[in-house]
C-alpha cells in the first residue's frame, strides 16, 4: 500500500493517485486506494437512527464499527498480492473515469517496499475516523440517490416487496442495540424496569405464557365457555374463554398512565395526539380516553379477541382507529425493545454461554397486520403512527419515503367531487383516495420509521384484501409468497362490512395463510425464535381485532372459526331495539313473507323458487309496473336477469359493473315507464347511491345488508308525482335472517314474525322519522 503521513496539511496523507484525482475532479475519492467501495458498504452497517451528518465523537463510541475496520486492515496487510490487486482496482476505476489516466497508473505502486509496517498501521489508524466517515456518507448517499430514482417505479416496488439486500443491514433488528435507541435509557435502569414488567405487563404476561398440550386441544376442540358481562359503554358482551373459571374483568373507572405500560414515547405523545381529537367531539380534554376508547383499550390491552359491530363513519370511526393503532403502535415497540435488549445481553456475555434465554422474535419479523379498505384509512393510520412517535417539541421522527408515500396515498386536490348530493355516511366512507388495492410495509426502529419498507423488514403491514391476495396467489401459481404472515401477532381487521361489498373471499383466502409455517427460513436465527413459533402455535397467540359497522354471519364465521386465542375471545352482542324502517317517512305497506328452506345451503334456491312462483306472477300484470327488485347478492342478480331474458320480461338492470351511459338509460327507461321492472344491485347502490326515481312497487328480493338502506329505498318514493295509494313493498326473509330483519324491525317484531309461519303486514305512516 502507499505510504501515508499523519499530521500536516490535509494532502499529507493522500497517495499520488488520490492527489492527481484531487486535482483532476476537485474532490477527493470516495474510497480509499486500499479499501474497495464495496468492502465499506459490507461491513459498516449503519444503524437507521444515523445522522449523515454526525461528529467524529459518534464513531468513537461505536466499538463495533471500528473493530471490524481493525479487522479488515489486518487481512488486507496479511494477504499476499494485496499490492497487485489494489493496483488492478485502481487501474479499473481510472478507465471508467478517464481513459488518458491509464498512462499513469503505474506511479502508484513505486512508494511501495520502502513502507515500514508499523509506521503505516500507525497513519492508517489516525485518519482511520474521518476517511471511514467519508466513504459511509458516500455510500449510503448513493443508496439514498437510488431509493430516490427508483421509488417511483412500481417494478421496483415489487422488487423491494419481500427482499431488500441493499438496506436490509439498516433495518434489521439483529444488529442494533438498546443503547442507540434511547441513550438516556441507562442498563440499571432498563434491567429494573424489565424485571418489574414481567409481571405486571400485559405483553410479557402474554407472550411468555407457555400452554400446554391439553389447552391447546381444549381450544382446537372449541370447548369454551361462555358468560355474558354488561359494560356501561359497550353494552351487553359475550365473553367466551378456553378455560374452565372465567374470571370476569371490568373496565377501569380511571385510567393511569403507569397502569396501561405503554412503551416510550407513548407515555407523552397519547394525551397530546388524543386531545385534539376529544376537542373535536367536545370531550373534556383532561381526559386520556373517551368513555369508548377506554373500554376498547382495556380489552385491547389485555390481549383478549375483539368484535365490535357498531363502528361508524359519522360517529366513533376516529376514535376506534386512533385506539388500535396506540395499541399496535405499543406492542411493536415493546417487541422491538426486547430484542435490542437482548442484543446488548448477548453482546456482553462471555463465549459459550447458554444462549437459548433470549428467545424473542418469530420466524419472521411482521407481527402487525392491519386490513384496511381504502388507501385513505391507510394514510390515516400512517399520520397516527407518526403523531404517536413524534415527542412534543423535541426533534420529529426520520419518516423515510414520506414524500412518496403522500403522492401514492393522499387524494388529489384537482379532482372534483361531483355535484350530486349524497348521504353524509356516503362522504365519510369514500373520502379521499378510494383506491382498494394497495400494500405498504412499516418498519419502526430506534426513533425512526421507514415507510415502503420490505415485508420481511417490516414490523407493520398495511394492506387492502386484494392487496394482500394478489401477493398471496391461489395454489399452483408460480410468484405467491404468504410467509410473511408466519408470526402476525396482532390482526386489526377495520371496516369488516366494507369486505362484503368488495370481495369476502379474499378475507376468507387471507386467514386460511395466516400463522403458517414458513416455506423458507429467510435467513432467521433459530435460536431467537420462541418456542410457541417453533411448536406451530402461533395461532393460539395472535390477537384479533375485528371492527364493523353491522352484525353479519359471514362476519360472524370469521370471529368465531378463525380466531384461538387463548387468552379469550370478546363480542358486543347489543340487540337493536328499533329498527330502520321507523325512518321510512312515506305511507307505505310493508308485507314480510316468509320463506321455508331446511338448510342455509338451500335457501338459495328456495328463495328463487319462491319468487317466481307465487310474487313475480302479482307483478306481472301491466297495472304494476315501476317495480324495482332489489337484490343483494350479485349471483342472484345474475341468475334473475337470465330468466328475465328467458321469459322475455320487460326489464332493465343496473349493476356495478354497468357503464355510466347504460346507468343513465336503464333509469329514464324506468322512469318513463318504458321498462316495468328494474334489477338493482345492493353493491350498485353502496357505490352509487343513485337517486331512483319513478318507483311506485318495491320488492326486496333478500332483506339489505346494511339496515338503514331499507329506509333510503323506501323513501325513493316520496319524489314520485302519482298516488301513494298504489304504492307496494315486499320483502322476503327466512329464520337464517335473523339479524338482518331484526335491525330492520326491530327485534321484538322479528321476534314474533319468526314465530308466525303467515306473511306479516306492516304499515308505516311517516310519524316515526
Amino acid at each position: 500500500m502507499g505510504k501515508r503521513r499523519g499530521g500536516g496539511p490535509a494532502l499529507a496523507g493522500l497517495s499520488k493517485r488520490q492527489k492527481r484525482h484531487l486535482r483532476d475532479f476537485g474532490e477527493q475519492h470516495p474510497v480509499r486506494d486500499a479499501v474497495s467501495g464495496r468492502e465499506v458498504t459490507q461491513i459498516c452497517e449503519l444503524p437507521e437512527n444515523s445522522d449523515q451528518s454526525s461528529s467524529e465523537s459518534d464513531a468513537e463510541n461505536e466499538p463495533e464499527r471500528v473493530s471490524e475496520y481493525h479487522k479488515l486492515l489486518a487481512l488486507l496487510k496479511t494477504v499476499p498480492g494485496a499490492e497487485e490487486e489494489e493496483e488492478e482496482e485502481d487501474e479499473d476505476e481510472s478507465e471508467e473515469g478517464d481513459e488518458s489516466e491509464a498512462e499513469t497508473n503505474s506511479e502508484g505502486p513505486q512508494e511501495v517496499g520502502g513502507t515500514d509496517e508499523e509506521d503505516d498501521e500507525s497513519d492508517v489508524l489516525g485518519q482511520e475516523e474521518v476517511t471511514a466517515k467519508d466513504a459511509i456518507k458516500q455510500a449510503v448517499g448513493q443508496e439514498q440517490a437510488d431509493e430516490t430514482d427508483n421509488s417511483g417505479d412500481p417494478k421496483h416496488g415489487a422488487i423491494e416487496e419481500f427482499t431488500d439486500v441493499k438496506h436490509e443491514s439498516e433495518f434489521s433488528l439483529e444488529t442494533n442495540f438498546m443503547e442507540e435507541e434511547s441513550g438516556d435509557y441507562s442498563a440499571a435502569e432498563r434491567e429494573s424496569s424489565s424485571s418489574r414488567e414481567v409481571s405486571e405487563d400485559p405483553y410479557r404476561a402474554h407472550m411468555n405464557k407457555e400452554l400446554e398440550e391439553k389447552e391447546i386441544e381444549n381450544i382446537s376442540a372449541c370447548s369454551k365457555t361462555t358468560s355474558q358481562l354488561k359494560w356501561p359503554t359497550l353494552g351487553q358482551l359475550v365473553f367466551s374463554s378456553i378455560t374452565q373459571k372465567l374470571k370476569t374483568f371490568k373496565p377501569d373507572k380511571e385510567l393511569d398512565l403507569k397502569q396501561l405500560h405503554l412503551h416510550k414515547p407513548l407515555d407523552s405523545t397519547w394525551p397530546k395526539v388524543n386531545c385534539q381529537l376529544l376537542s373535536m367531539l367536545n370531550k373534556p380534554s383532561d381526559s386520556l380516553f373517551t368513555l369508548l376508547q377506554r373500554e376498547l383499550f382495556c380489552i385491547m390491552n389485555l390481549y383478549k379477541d375483539l368484535f365490535y359491530p357498531e363502528r361508524t363513519a359519522l360517529g366513533n370511526g376516529e376514535e376506534i382507529r386512533q385506539t388500535y393503532c396506540l395499541h399496535a403502535l405499543n406492542h411493536v415497540l415493546k417487541a422491538n425493545a426486547q430484542v435490542l435488549s437482548s442484543n446488548a445481553k448477548r453482546r456482553d456475555q462471555k463465549p459459550g454461554a447458554d444462549s437459548d434465554d433470549f428467545r424473542d422474535q418469530g420466524l419472521t419479523r411482521p407481527k402487525v397486520l392491519i386490513v384496511v379498505p381504502f388507501r385513505e384509512s391507510a394514510l390515516r393510520v400512517v399520520q397516527i403512527f407518526i403523531s404517536l412517535l413524534e415527542s412534543g417539541n423535541k426533534k420529529q421522527i426520520d419518516v423515510s419515503n414520506k414524500k412518496r408515500f403522500k403522492g401514492e396515498f393522499g387524494s388529489d386536490p384537482d379532482e372534483k367531487p361531483p355535484n350530486l348530493k349524497r348521504p353524509e355516511d356516503y362522504e365519510a366512507v369514500f373520502a379521499g383516495n378510494i383506491d382498494d388495492h394497495f400494500r405498504i410495509g412499516v418498519a419502526v426502529l430506534q426513533k425512526s420509521m421507514r415507510l415502503y419498507a420490505p415485508f420481511y423488514s417490516s414490523d407493520i403491514i398495511i394492506a387492502s384484501p386484494l392487496g394482500l391476495r394478489t401477493v398471496i396467489g391461489a395454489e399452483g401459481e408460480k410468484k405467491r409468497d404468504f410467509d410473511f404472515l408466519s408470526s402476525i401477532e396482532i390482526l386489526i381487521i377495520d371496516q369488516a362490512d366494507i369486505y362484503l361489498m368488495q370481495n369476502w373471499e379474499h378475507i376468507l383466502h387471507l386467514m386460511n395463510h395466516l400463522n403458517l409455517l414458513p416455506l423458507n427460513s429467510h435467513g432467521v436465527d433459530f435460536s431467537r425464535v420462541r418456542m410457541l413459533n417453533l411448536n406451530n402455535w402461533s395461532k393460539y397467540y395472535r390477537q384479533t381485532l375485528l371492527f364493523s359497522a353491522l352484525q353479519d354471519p359471514q362476519i360472524n364465521s370469521i370471529f368465531n372459526k378463525h380466531c384461538f386465542n387463548y387468552r379469550g375471545q370478546v363480542a358486543v352482542r347489543n340487540v337493536p331495539m328499533t329498527g330502520s324502517i321507523n325512518h321510512v317517512v312515506v305511507q307505505l305497506p310493508h308485507v314480510f313473507r316468509r320463506l321455508e328452506s331446511d338448510s342455509l345451503i338451500s335457501i338459495i334456491d328456495a328463495r328463487f323458487q319462491f319468487f317466481i312462483d307465487k310474487v313475480l306472477p302479482e307483478y306481472r300484470d301491466a297495472v304494476m309496473s315501476h317495480t324495482l327488485i332489489y337484490v343483494p347478492s350479485y349471483f342472484d342478480y345474475v341468475r334473475l336477469r337470465n330468466y328475465f331474458k328467458k321469459e322475455e320480461l320487460n326489464f332493465t338492470y343496473t349493476c356495478e359493473y354497468t357503464k355510466k351511459s347504460s346507468i343513465s338509460r336503464a333509469r329514464q327507461f324506468f322512469l318513463k315507464g318504458e321498462r316495468q321492472f328494474l334489477l338493482f344491485t345492493e353493491r350498485f347502490h353502496f357505490y352509487k347511491r343513485y337517486t331512483i326515481r319513478g318507483i311506485r312497487n318495491l320488492i326486496f328480493y333478500e332483506l339489505p345488508t346494511y339496515s338503514h338502506f331499507y329506509s333510503e329505498i323506501c323513501n325513493m318514493m316520496k319524489a314520485n308525482n302519482g298516488e301513494e295509494a298504489t304504492w307496494t313493498c315486499t320483502v322476503l326473509y327466512s329464520k337464517y335472517d335473523v339479524q338482518k330483519l331484526a335491525a330492520v324491525v326491530g327485534i321484538e317484531r322479528a321476534a314474533q314474525m319468526l314465530q308466525s309461519d303467515k306473511s306479516v303486514h306492516l304499515f308505516v305512516t311517516g310519524e316515526n322519522e
